[in-house]
């Protein structure tokens, strides 16, 4: 394997440039799949988003993987999140992806739909077995039925709280089965008797501007957030109600201070141990425990809707085939293996988040009531409610969501109020899908 770290970010304006050109209607046909040549020299390139601790473990796993296939030499590159989508949108400019990109759930139909990445059906049962991956997840990958991106870990919503905090201001956490209405009553419990707590506890910081639980929440309403065919499904008057939702608790200050919150960065309220409850994606409670620096934290479901909790699956790291590869087989033989060879999940764990398929959960080396651990006793007991596919976002959602949780953020700061919030949020959504 030949190993290189990027340096930096890439010119910003092939950034605009880059998923334009040369764009199609789908990833590129590269002829009926065959299984990987074992007699040819083949070079692949291999990109992907992290630290330094993630690169020494694909390094670990490409090495397994050079070992299985002599005759192929994985080339690799990585950056940090930022840098790595501009040095892909630069290199989309060209049609001259990495054979193997790590892919996110919000940039598949960026460059699924406009012909960048190959379509990997065909390599199904040929090169590539996904029998291992739930339905569900695979559809975050998909295009119309169009398989664009693998999910190699998985992760879904939660509510990560300090029971520690918890008992130190005599609160009990909600029951499972809980529901919308109790969960706003149960921070308000917390508000209130944390207030006396020194230093003042508070339950959670503001939701409003929580992007993903919004889309959660309205998956739970029986409303899809995004169309098929790409656009925005949602109306104003589902971001008004999701306001209003959280307006009780913002009227009542019960909800973190956004001033306080930016004295603490890097650090958040709940590794600083001043906030109870953070709702964020279940994979990172074994990173929050290590930052607080004691085992307090676990792990609450979302709440329950009217039909359910409808939880879904969201992958935490998919994997993706170049359409312009010269070496389609090869490429969905790596993403194979990344996905189901359980050495790949010896080596990183729940790292990047809880491994798709069984063979590497089962090759995982957790110790009994570790956070690992928790975490996979947590899938495993809402697995079963996980029955909805995970919505597949819209071009530039990534920039929607960034900009949700600014106008939030300006909000708590009194410069918006509700309605500005509400009516500037929903404007910028539709210019943003109309600009793509």
């Amino acid at each position: 394997m030949k190993f290189a770290r990027a340096a930096g970010a890439i010119a910003a304006l092939a950034v605009t440039a880059g998923l334009t050109a040369g764009c199609g209607n789908g990833g590129a046909d590269a002829g009926p799949a065959a299984p990987v040549s074992t007699d040819e020299d083949i070079t692949l390139t291999f990109a992907w988003w992290g630290n330094d601790d993630r690169a020494a473990k694909y390094e670990k796993a490409i090495d397994l993987f050079e070992e299985k296939y002599p005759n192929i030499t994985v080339q690799t590159q990585f950056q940090a999140w930022d840098d790595y989508w501009t040095a892909r949108s630069t290199e989309a400019a060209g049609s001259a992806l990495p054979d193997v990109v790590q892919m996110d759930a919000g940039y598949v139909r960026q460059y699924g739909a406009t012909g960048q990445l190959a379509e990997l059906d065909g390599q199904v049962g040929v090169n590539l077995d996904v029998d291992g991956v739930d339905d569900t997840a695979l559809a975050s990958g998909q295009i119309e039925g169009t398989t664009y991106a693998v999910p190699v870990s998985l992760n879904t919503q939660s509510i990560i709280y300090n029971t520690k905090l918890l008992k130190e201001i005599g609160v009990e956490p909600p029951a499972d089965g809980y529901t919308w209405d109790d969960l706003i009553a149960w921070f308000g419990e917390v508000a209130e008797a944390g207030a006396a707590h020194d230093p003042q506890v508070y339950p959670i910081g503001d939701m409003t501007g929580n992007n993903p639980w919004f889309l959660q929440w309205l998956v739970q309403q029986g409303k899809a957030p995004f169309t098929d065919d790409g656009q925005i499904a949602f109306t104003q008057e589902d971001v008004q109600a999701w306001a209003d939702l959280w307006a009780p608790l913002r009227e009542s200050k019960a909800f973190f201070p956004a001033q306080r919150a930016a004295q603490l960065e890097p650090k958040t309220g709940l590794n600083s141990g001043e906030v109870v409850a953070e709702a964020n994606w279940d994979t990172l409670m074994p990173n929050y425990v290590a930052e607080l620096g004691s085992d307090d934290l676990d792990l609450l479901p979302i709440p329950t809707g009217d039909d359910g909790k409808k939880m879904y699956w969201h992958s935490g790291v998919m994997l993706s085939a170049s359409a312009s590869s010269s070496h389609p087989d090869a490429a969905a033989a790596l993403i194979d293996f990344m996905t189901n060879d359980p050495q790949v999940g010896e080596i990183f764990g729940t790292s990047k988040g809880v491994p798709s398929t069984q063979a590497q959960k089962d090759a995982m080396k957790l110790e009994d009531g570790s956070p690992d651990s928790r975490l996979l006793d947590y899938e495993d007991a809402q697995s079963d409610q996980i029955t909805e596919p995970a919505p597949v976002p819209v071009e530039g959602y990534g920039e929607i969501e960034v900009e949700m949780a600014r106008l939030s953020e300006e909000m708590q700061y009194g410069k918006l109020t509700e309605d500005q919030f509400v009516d500037q949020w929903f404007q910028y959504v539709q210019d943003t899908v109309k600009t793509q």
